[in-house]
């Protein structure tokens, strides 16, 4: 499952469990990256954003985004920073795709910015945890897969 401002991670159980006085159906999803469990209510699984991994016709796509040309907006640097932490927080395949492809560069080109470079990187990972999971691999072998694609563009 990938829950969107964390990422992909693997449910454990579906409980029912007793909390002030509620009985509610959770489901607990474990993060082995950060060592964190989550637990979401079955009922605001949905409007939480949780979601099955993306298929691979939607994955074709989001890297048919990263081939795509680079779209800077010359609007201020906190701005766009702001909506690509937005755009990685949506758990979106596509919208993470278009801030890796905002923001690579390749050699030759200028070196980011400290906050430009975090930015790329959590995009990369999220990508990169996701790629892993269709492809049943690990997350660096999946990262090494997208930064050779993103070289071949």
């Amino acid at each position: 499952m990938v829950y969107p401002t964390h990422g992909v991670g693997k449910v454990d159980r579906i409980a029912t469990e007793e909390i002030a006085g509620h009985k509610l159906e959770l489901i607990h999803i474990t993060f082995e990256e950060n060592r964190m469990t989550l637990r979401v209510p079955v009922a605001k699984a949905r409007s939480a954003g949780l979601r099955k991994l993306a298929t691979r016709k939607l994955f074709d796509e989001a890297l048919t985004v990263l081939k795509g040309r680079a779209r800077v907006k010359r609007t201020m640097w906190s701005r766009r920073a702001q909506e690509y932490e937005a755009k990685i927080n949506s758990g979106d395949p596509l919208a993470i795709a278009e801030v890796v492809r905002d923001l690579h560069r390749n050699a030759g080109q200028p070196d980011q910015s400290f906050s430009e470079r975090q930015i790329y990187e959590a995009a990369m990972d999220r990508l990169a945890a996701e790629l892993a999971a269709l492809d049943q691999t690990d997350k660096v072998t999946a990262a090494t897969k997208l930064v050779d694609f993103l070289k071949t563009v």
